[in-house]
């Protein structure tokens, strides 16, 4: 499998969003390993530069999804050092609990604003450079635009419009020959998690739920390299993801009954609690 996906991956010009830590990070430097050309654009330099050296050298560009004029000139500048674009990945979020109810509206605006409006703004800076026979953007959802959990409204929402956008754009670069797939995680073990549902509020409502136990990092990362490669519709992980999206109603009932008897506990706890976004954002 590997020297299949070195045939597939080698030589190929990959922007990836949001790449400092996480999904991000493992996957630039997986990708790197294949022998694909990455760049990188997002927020906190240093651990871009260290990412970076982990790739080669792979040239980076420090700025915010939500800046759409410093998105565009990263984007430029990449496809400029990398002498065109093969591939985008929009990868950058971020998350907090909130509840809908009581909870921070900055919270929701922050939310809709990086993984919504960023992945948006992704599209309208990179998109052109993937409007070929080879072209590939895949956008990153979550299993959390399928089924809908108490405390992460906001999160949910904003992928399912990332989902929207996904659908909308694979119809819009069809002429082109490039093609657009939407990936789907469940809970990943990287930072994201560990910080979104490392508060009281997130223990109270899930301690007694049964859910499905935190995944490896790597189970994602061996999927977005074979959907990747592949170019694939879909790509998903862990192996539950990719079923609950055909019998989304059903999922859905079986978690509000999993979950209600925590609820009003949960939500009194997270309004009290003010958990920050598992990601700073700049002012």
């Amino acid at each position: 499998m590997t020297g299949r996906l070195d045939k597939k991956l080698s030589g190929r010009r990959v922007l990836i969003t949001g790449p400092a830590r996480g999904i991000g990070a493992a996957l630039a430097k997986r990708l790197a390993a294949h022998g694909a050309h990455v760049g990188l654009a997002g927020l906190e330099p240093d651990l871009l530069e260290e990412v970076s050296a982990h790739c080669g050298g792979a040239p980076w560009r420090e700025c915010s999804v939500t800046d759409l004029p410093g998105l565009r000139t990263a984007v430029e500048d990449i496809a400029g050092a990398l002498d065109g674009l093969d591939i985008v990945i929009a990868n950058a979020g971020i998350a907090a609990q909130l509840p809908l109810v009581g909870g921070d509206p900055e919270i929701f605006r922050r939310t809709m604003e990086v993984n919504l409006g960023g992945a948006y703004n992704t599209i309208n800076a990179a998109a052109p450079h993937v409007a070929h026979k080879r072209g590939y953007f895949l956008l990153v959802s979550s299993l959390a635009a399928v089924i809908n959990l108490p405390l992460v409204g906001a999160y949910s929402a904003s992928k399912a419009g990332v989902e929207a956008l996904g659908n909308t754009l694979r119809a819009e670069l069809r002429p082109y020959g490039a093609r657009v797939g939407v990936a789907y995680f469940g809970r990943i073990d990287t930072d994201m998690t560990s910080r979104g549902f490392g508060t009281q509020a997130a223990h109270t409502l899930t301690s007694s739920s049964h859910l499905p136990a935190v995944a490896p990092l790597g189970s994602a990362i061996s999927a977005l390299e074979k959907g990747i490669a592949r170019r694939s519709r879909v790509v998903a992980a862990p192996g539950h993801a990719r079923p609950l999206r055909y019998i989304k109603p059903v999922a859905q009932r079986v978690v509000d009954l999993a979950v209600r008897r925590n609820v009003p506990q949960a939500l009194e706890v997270a309004r009290r609690e003010h958990a920050s976004l598992t990601t700073p954002q700049p002012d």
